[in-house]
């Protein structure tokens, strides 16, 4: 079950830079999704001229199933320089994944709600807190992927590239700084503002 919302058109302008490949993920929207607003938004950037491509599909949480259907896109999506994804933080960070060089940008926020999200269980997770911060960490998820939810960078206790509260795991802030550098883009998270939580959203949303 899936209550997403789309991002202000503000928010969503900023980030996306020239060449625009539009995916949307119709998976698990049982409760709402915001297609309506979305086909709008997408219409517009598509009379500007910036679009090399739109497509629809479900579940794209599913890497490898993903990485199929995605094949007859190949062209389009080496030809944009941002991958614009509707979709919960499975979704985004699944594609972050499979296109590591690309600008992926999160033109989505999602919110808290009982039950089970996604149909592939895989590394990444949503922690469903309704201000996505993946356009900021270059679509590794900062809350679900640091063992200590850290939103403003690593906590300096990392130690060969492992955090120190699981050995095992790699430092997710490592990991974002290695991808924001591959990307050109360490100085655009150095300039960044510091980020502060909104608890109040991650509580249950109410839809009229």
């Amino acid at each position: 079950m899936l209550i997403t919302e789309l991002k202000s058109t503000e928010t969503l302008r900023a980030q996306l830079k020239g060449k625009v490949f539009v995916l949307n993920c119709h998976g698990c929207r049982e409760i709402r999704f915001p297609e309506h607003e979305a086909d709008a938004f997408q219409a517009e950037l598509t009379a500007e001229g910036v679009v090399t491509g739109i497509f629809t599909t479900e579940y794209i949480c599913n890497d490898e199933n993903l990485a199929v259907i995605l094949k007859p896109h190949a062209a389009a999506i080496e030809a944009a320089d941002t991958i614009a994804v509707f979709s919960c933080g499975v979704g985004v960070q699944t594609v972050a994944a499979m296109y590591p060089a690309k600008r992926v940008v999160a033109c989505c926020d999602t919110y808290a709600l009982p039950g089970y999200q996604g149909v592939t269980p895989l590394e990444v997770d949503c922690k469903q807190c309704g201000e996505c911060f993946l356009n900021l960490t270059g679509g590794i998820c900062p809350l679900t992927a640091c063992s200590k939810s850290l939103v403003n960078g690593q906590c300096g206790g990392a130690k060969n590239g492992k955090c120190e509260v699981s050995p095992d795991k790699d430092c997710a802030w490592q990991k974002i700084q290695e991808r924001l550098a591959s990307q050109g883009r360490l100085e655009e998270m150095k300039q960044q503002s510091v980020q502060l939580r909104d608890y109040s959203k991650i509580n249950f949303k109410v839809i009229n």
